[in-house]
């Protein structure tokens, strides 16, 4: 079956690790004696339980969360959590400070705006989101609840390199799409979001990690369900968590542990993510528009000179087993997502591919 796989580039949903979809394959009916499927369990059960309990704590080693963070196994996607960052955060001073650098930062910030007095700290629209504002371009507000940013732009292919020093300010960090792939230090901020689909599980959950003393101050129409506290005091099992997929997760962070956890898989990523970017940077069809200094690891961004040769690459690849390369619709061009799962030798034929391309046009 294996040998039947396509390299997937895709952005998310992305390709999870082979091992860990065999593993889960040959449970799926029965998990570990139990006579039935963690799909089909009830959340409450010992069984369950314990999945849950297990990869909590694969999950807070990992990422070595220091105490007094709770780790939170929630539903509605990162989307959710542009909604329920400042319904708990914003209350304290009705101020907040946002960095657009993509499009996920800006739908952030056009939601918090209907909760309070919304700072632009920072944008990089001026170039077409082609780079990361430097720590000196931060316009902070020092009354700001919090400041929020995204860690890793998945459509125009840039990441921060550095952590905002925002003083006695709460840093709020979306990290969707480059979880687990670099070490974190937790305790520089106040919440970390990220969604599953692209390093850690299938679509469907979303975990979040909150500093404790930040819960319990949500603005009195928060929903039940958007409530840090609410979950904190219920283990994120208010309602049905999405079982499944906390269940995936806790076998990619045994592959993950297999990898050299965190620090092992930051070489790895940063190995491919480097071999791409001189393959393109040393071709003479296509380009990256994004900065040095501000290229993303996981996902990389990159055109020829023309959109039918950009279709004609796209189309060729996908005929030789690389799919899911056509760049997104705002900025077209092709993006390859390495994210953990894509293996050295995907990104090692990619980039034999790239270059015979680059020959033949």
């Amino acid at each position: 079956m294996s040998n039947a796989r396509v390299y997937n580039f895709s952005a998310g949903p992305s390709m999870l690790p082979l091992q860990v979809l065999e593993r889960a394959g040959s449970e799926i009916t029965n998990y570990q004696g139990s006579g039935m499927s963690v799909m089909e369990m009830s959340h409450r059960s010992k069984v369950f339980q314990k999945i849950f309990d297990d990869t909590q704590a694969k999950f807070r080693r990992l990422l070595k969360v220091p105490e007094g963070y709770k780790v939170l196994f929630l539903q509605g996607g990162a989307s959710t959590q542009f909604s329920a960052v400042p319904l708990n955060l914003i209350g304290k001073t009705g101020k907040a400070d946002y960095a657009v650098t993509g499009n996920f930062s800006n739908l952030a910030y056009k939601e918090a705006k209907k909760y309070g007095t919304i700072n632009l700290a920072a944008s990089s629209e001026d170039k077409n989101h082609t780079y990361i504002p430097a720590q000196s371009q931060l316009k902070l507000d020092p009354e700001a609840s919090y400041f929020y940013y995204c860690a890793n732009n998945t459509i125009y292919g840039t990441e921060w390199q550095y952590v905002p020093d925002t003083g006695d300010v709460p840093l709020v960090c979306d990290m969707s799409s480059d979880i687990l792939s670099r070490p974190v230090d937790v305790s520089k901020y106040g919440v970390i979001f990220a969604g599953a689909q692209k390093n850690m599980a299938p679509a469907g959950l979303t975990v979040v990690i909150v500093r404790e003393d930040l819960a319990g101050h949500e603005l009195p129409y928060t929903p039940k369900m958007l409530g840090y506290q609410l979950m904190i005091e219920k283990d994120s099992m208010y309602n049905t968590p999405p079982c499944w997929c906390i269940y995936i997760l806790g076998l990619v962070l045994d592959w993950l542990d297999e990898q050299g956890g965190v620090e092992g898989m930051e070489a790895i990523k940063h190995g491919k993510a480097q071999m791409l970017y001189d393959v393109i940077d040393s071709s003479k069809l296509f380009t990256c528009a994004v900065e040095p200094g501000s290229r993303s690891d996981m996902n990389v961004t990159f055109r020829s000179a023309s959109e039918e040769l950009d279709a004609k690459f796209v189309a060729e690849a996908t005929a030789a087993g690389f799919t899911n390369l056509k760049g997104h619709r705002n900025v077209g061009g092709m993006r390859a997502s390495i994210y953990n799962a894509m293996p050295v030798e995907g990104v090692e034929k990619l980039c034999d591919f790239i270059k015979a391309f680059d020959k033949a046009n």
